[in-house]
């Protein structure tokens, strides 16, 4: 990696989820499951289902500006993870961009459940050539490309969004490293086809996915200068409570060093990272000066790390 000499650091920040909540005594209704079964394997109790990938993101950001306190037009680009967008064609980041009312670039990435920390990987690499003020996004809405008839999926997600506002600073900012990876010959344990539904190998990813976040996990403490002794809080992809119990055990970061969110959640994809780290700030788990560690997975399949210094 390359060293920076203008880096950025998150200013505000901001979510959005659908009024309508989904408990696991509703789903069991409809499908062969109960509340106890879905909390043993999952950790999930409820998720939020509603609104469209572009609407919840323009909330969370319109929110994530009024916390950093600065207009539409003083920020230079949206940077939208999703891999729910609206439409195909156009990129939902535009109609995101329009109603917000920023006059600037907006362009969408996909990379999944991991979507969110190469979405703010991207954007400090933009502030480091130039940018100013950048919105980035992780907004999803899974129900819609989900068989709700299909037990393995249906209770696994959720729709939401999280969004923080990065600005530029002289030195390297708050991103202290970052490890990106992918592996397109495992695209078929998670994938869902147009005009198709959500497919998931479960077991098969549970086991790749503790391993490639520890590695990359590792790499980035690593390439922060880092022990894994000098991260305060982990906030990682909201998967699967198993998932983000092996991980910290094998990472040797104590269980309630982690952010949950999921219980509320569900799985969001490229959403549950922003939503877990907002939920963080607001709870006053994460301090200015505390090391946070992003990590996640998903289809592709794609994983990312990276180690932050808070406030810069």
């Amino acid at each position: 990696m390359t060293t920076i000499t203008r880096g950025g650091i998150v200013t505000g920040w901001g979510i959005s989820v659908p009024d309508k909540v989904v408990t696991n005594e509703d789903l069991s209704v409809t499908m062969d499951t109960t509340d106890a079964w879905i909390r043993e394997r999952t950790g999930i109790r409820e998720r939020r289902i509603g609104g469209t990938t572009s609407q919840l993101a323009i909330e969370a950001g319109v929110a994530a500006l009024e916390k950093a306190g600065r207009r539409p037009d003083e920020i230079d680009g949206v940077v939208l993870a999703t891999t729910t967008p609206d439409q195909i064609i156009p990129g939902t980041s535009a109609t995101v961009q329009d109603g917000i009312g920023v006059p600037s670039g907006a362009f969408d990435v996909n990379a999944a459940c991991s979507g969110f920390v190469y979405a703010l990987t991207v954007a400090h690499g933009l502030l480091a050539i130039g940018a100013e003020r950048l919105l980035v996004i992780g907004s999803e809405t899974l129900s819609r490309i989900t068989d709700w008839d299909d037990r393995s999926v249906a209770v696994l997600v959720g729709d939401g969004a999280g969004a923080v506002v990065l600005e530029a600073v002289d030195g390297p900012g708050q991103l202290l490293s970052w490890k990106l990876g992918a592996d397109g010959s495992l695209r078929h344990l998670l994938k869902c086809d147009h005009g198709g539904f959500l497919y998931m190998d479960g077991r098969e990813i549970f086991r790749k996915a503790v391993r490639v976040v520890v590695e990359s996990a590792e790499q980035a403490i690593a390439e922060a200068g880092l022990t894994v002794d000098d991260i305060d809080l982990m906030v990682p992809h909201q998967a699967n409570l198993r998932i983000i119990s092996a991980a910290c055990q094998r990472l040797g970061i104590p269980e309630d060093k982690a952010v949950v969110v999921i219980d509320r959640y569900g799985n969001t994809s490229s959403a549950s990272i922003p939503l877990a780290l907002v939920d963080a700030l607001e709870t006053g788990r994460l301090e200015e000066g505390h090391h946070v560690l992003l990590t996640g997975f998903g289809g592709g399949m794609t994983w990312a790390s990276a180690v932050l210094r808070w406030g810069g």
